[in-house]
């Protein structure tokens, strides 16, 4: 029998996870293997628990060291302070069991092996074969990165990359979702008398509306109708961590010899949900675009290449399209003016999925596979 802990289940993360595992029938499936699930709670402990086949009836104390001794697999996604609070603490009681986080407290930590299983399986394996018990989940813009340029980087074709993002607000959790449907029906509500009247001036309506953002509550953190080029804090620099996330993690993520220098520019957009990305990639030879465009498509069973022209593009390389899917999509591929070696494209993947919960249900399936 094993028992594994679920900790941030009601969280963004915690609920894609919970909405897979559903999907999928992984708790049926554990149960006929005699595996029992139990969601701990920082706020409700003692209530009910949710409905899942062979789970505990009652919400466990996220924060008894003894109650989380039982668990020989902890599923958490209840962010890096929770984390900083607990893991430390669990490990000093003599615990031994797999830790899989989704936040990025532990991703730089030695003992912690990165989880992206489509591109590092055998990391992942020779990890758990090295008795090694710290898996984390990767920032989310370097996992769908990695997942859509896959095929390149096995055949070590990747010299640097300078990515733009365009992260959703998702990213930033469930507030921040609500928060911009709020701002839009706000702006919207603000300027809708003169929406009515076909004879008003859009400058006016624009006006109005570059008052309202400017007199909000809140305009550090204006999505609607905005974009802000700053996610997370400032390093010394001038990066911010999220900038900084992408060579690190990535490099960790690859573990080859071959460091890749990665670099650019990151920003939050209107968007729901979805990372999206413009990669610029300088390649180590010239290679024709049928020869990239194969070599990323047979990567994993999961990419879509978008065909570079304004139809294909509009309708199927957008965040709208790709919302709640797994597909990691592929388009504006070309060569740059700069010479036949500097790649372009641009990439569309939803951050809660492999960004965020897949990597984390996956990898549970590997651990019960192997253990």
């Amino acid at each position: 029998m094993k028992n594994i802990g679920l900790i941030g289940w009601r969280g963004l993360v915690g609920s894609v996870l919970i909405q897979r595992m559903l999907e999928n029938n992984d708790f049926t499936h554990y149960s006929q293997l005699n595996i029992f699930f139990h969601c701990f709670s920082t706020s409700q402990v003692g209530k009910q628990s949710p409905s899942i086949a062979n789970g505990c009836n009652t919400l466990l104390d996220a924060y008894s060291i003894e109650q989380l001794q039982q668990m020989d697999i902890i599923i958490c996604c209840q962010g890096s302070d929770y984390t900083k609070q607990v893991y430390s603490k669990l490990c000093d009681s003599g615990w031994n069991g797999y830790w899989v986080d989704s936040s990025s407290h532990l991703r730089m930590h030695q003992d912690a092996t990165l989880i992206l299983d489509p591109v590092n399986y055998q990391a992942i394996t020779q990890a758990i074969s090295d008795n090694r018990k710290l898996f984390i989940g990767a920032n989310c813009t370097v996992s769908l990165m990695l997942m859509a340029i896959n095929g390149l980087l096995k055949q070590d074709l990747v010299e640097w990359i300078n990515p733009a993002t365009y992260q959703a607000v998702s990213g930033a959790g469930a507030k921040a979702m609500r928060n911009l449907l709020q701002q839009m029906g706000g702006l919207y509500n603000h300027v809708n008398s003169d929406l009515q009247n076909v004879a008003s001036s859009i400058l006016d309506i624009d006006k109005k509306i570059n008052h309202w953002s400017a007199t909000s509550n809140d305009p550090a953190n204006l999505f609607a109708s905005n974009v802000i080029p700053f996610i997370d804090s400032m390093t010394a620099n001038g990066q911010t961590r999220e900038e900084y996330k992408a060579e690190v993690e990535a490099n960790k993520i690859l573990n080859s010899n071959q460091h890749i220098a990665i670099d650019g520019l990151c920003a939050r957009v209107g968007a729901m949900r979805c990372h999206s990305q413009a990669l610029t990639i300088k390649l180590k030879k010239n290679l024709s675009l049928a020869t990239i465009e194969e070599l990323l498509a047979d990567s994993h069973e999961w990419i879509d290449i978008i065909a570079n022209d304004a139809v294909a593009t509009k309708k199927q390389l957008t965040p709208l399209a790709t919302s709640g899917t797994l597909r990691v999509k592929i388009g504006r591929i070309r060569k740059l003016t700069l010479g036949n070696d500097y790649l372009s494209l641009f990439t569309v993947a939803d951050q809660l999925l492999w960004g965020a919960a897949e990597p984390l249900r996956r990898l549970l399936n590997i651990l019960v596979k192997a253990t």
